[in-house]
């Protein structure tokens, strides 16, 4: 009996156009690397990405969650890094949603260009590697 492919929808907010591009490059190659089907969908910024995810929670086999919010000079850093952190958590406890966060939280443009670059910390690609963990944990207790 052949295993059907994994399905994995990224969801991405490009409010930092050049950093999400770094993510979803290390995040894409990782999944074809693993040879995974995968879709992406643009949102204005992370207060929406567990807003799709719950949209599609019923499409896909998992989730990559990509984007950066960088601290400023007001609290809104802190309401957005936690919220969209909180939702992603929710999701993926209340859902069974295999997700991985890959929303990077930095004080500054610099970490975060540090954390996206596949050349550097590669979080695109640990945002992939944790959703299809959880991916490969559920198919092996469905199974048993």
């Amino acid at each position: 009996m052949t295993q059907k492919r994994a399905r994995v929808l990224i969801v991405e907010a490009p409010y930092y156009a050049e950093i999400a591009e770094m993510l979803a490059a290390g995040a894409i190659a990782e999944l074809e690397v693993r040879g995974v089907d995968y879709e992406r969908y643009s949102v204005p910024g992370a207060l929406e990405i567990p807003a799709v995810i719950s949209v599609a929670r019923h499409s896909f086999d998992g989730f990559v969650a990509l984007g950066c919010v960088i601290r400023g000079q007001t609290s809104h850093y802190d309401i957005v890094a936690g919220q969209s952190a909180r939702a992603l958590m929710d999701l993926s406890i209340g859902e069974n949603l295999a997700i991985g966060n890959g929303i990077l939280t930095t004080d500054t443009r610099q970490q975060a260009e540090v954390r996206a670059d596949p050349e550097q910390k590669n979080k695109g690609r640990d945002a992939v590697q944790a959703c299809l963990s959880i991916i490969e944990f559920k198919s092996k207790i469905s199974r048993s």
